[in-house]
């Protein structure tokens, strides 16, 4: 039984094991939670066993333990509200959805301890699921720095909660528009090829020759430009780091812009050595989630939320139309 400040859950460990970590059952009870914000709460005092409170992430719990986790209410977490330029596409009680601009954090991380989507959040929200721990309040899923779009944010815990069963299940739907390099001449096709934390390169990810986990991207072909690329289409139906990214590099149409999985600015301006114009600024991955479709964690009813093709995307289509008629 769930409820916005506290969850309940009655453990009964494995046949045939003495005992299992209480940082370890309650990260496979509360997935959405990180080991780390388990543990910062068991340490805390918010977790009991038997209705004794134990502040050791390492105790040991046995078959028929009752152990009840209190996840405080929201509350600043220490973090300023910022005035951050973003638009809300749908608000209600249970959760907002933002458009999110390229360039724009997420949430602090090392680098990053102002200016992110968070503290923007704080600021223009009067409440924010605590859920997400201390730096990342409501957040649900993510996008990368410079890729825009619809993403959602949980303002209850319950919200957070079945948000995040949806995310898990694959029944949120992520469509992405994405301007690759290169003539697609399918209409349409499936990527699917695991996805792993690159060996060497510690940030980035890659498609492995061996091991990863599972990825599946869906394409459609929109529009081919004769300057040399095309736009698509592409919703994931798993939600790897840098999945779309890492996808279409690996069928060989990277997305134009990016600097780490693509050809970056000279290989732009490489695309349009034949053009008769010079070519529009790109300054980050032409990568753009337009629409998010979701159950409302109340209702229950079916949402689908658009966000419109920011202005630096829109003018490289102009432009390419425009190349397009020309050449």
């Amino acid at each position: 039984m769930v409820s916005d400040a506290h969850h309940h859950c009655i453990c009964s460990a494995p046949a045939g094991r003495g005992g299992i970590r209480l940082d370890v059952f309650l990260s496979s009870r509360f997935p959405e939670l990180s080991r780390s914000r388990i543990q910062t709460l068991i340490k805390g005092g918010k977790v009991d066993i038997n209705g004794s409170p134990v502040t050791k992430p390492s105790q040991a719990i046995r078959p028929g333990d009752n152990v009840s986790i209190t996840i405080p209410p929201p509350k600043p977490l220490g973090l300023e509200p910022e005035a951050i330029d973003f638009d809300i596409l749908y608000e209600d009680e249970s959760l907002v959805v933002v458009d999110k601009p390229a360039g724009l954090v997420v949430h602090p991380a090392p680098g990053h301890d102002t200016g992110t989507l968070v503290h923007g959040l704080l600021q223009r929200c009067d409440d924010l699921s605590g859920i997400g721990g201390m730096a990342r309040p409501g957040i649900v899923h993510r996008l990368d720095k410079d890729t825009s779009g619809a993403m959602i944010v949980a303002k209850t815990d319950a919200a957070h909660h079945l948000l995040s069963w949806q995310f898990k299940n694959g029944l949120i739907g992520k469509e992405y528009l994405a301007l690759v390099h290169g003539i697609v001449h399918l209409p349409s096709g499936a990527i699917e090829a695991p996805i792993a934390r690159h060996r060497m390169k510690r940030r980035e990810m890659c498609v492995p020759t061996s091991g990863g986990r599972y990825a599946l991207s869906l394409w459609e072909r929109r529009e081919v430009y004769r300057v040399g690329c095309s736009l698509l289409s592409v919703r994931i139906k798993t939600g790897r780091t840098h999945q779309i990214r890492v996808h279409l590099a690996y069928i060989g149409h990277p997305v134009v812009g990016d600097a780490v999985y693509g050809r970056g600015s000279a290989g732009w301006r490489r695309t349009w050595s034949h053009a008769k114009a010079d070519p529009p600024v790109v300054e980050r991955q032409m990568l753009h989630a337009f629409r998010i479709t979701f159950d409302h964690p109340v209702t229950r009813k079916r949402l689908l939320i658009e966000a419109p093709l920011p202005e630096d995307m829109a003018t490289v289509l102009e432009a390419l139309r425009a190349a397009h008629a020309e050449i």
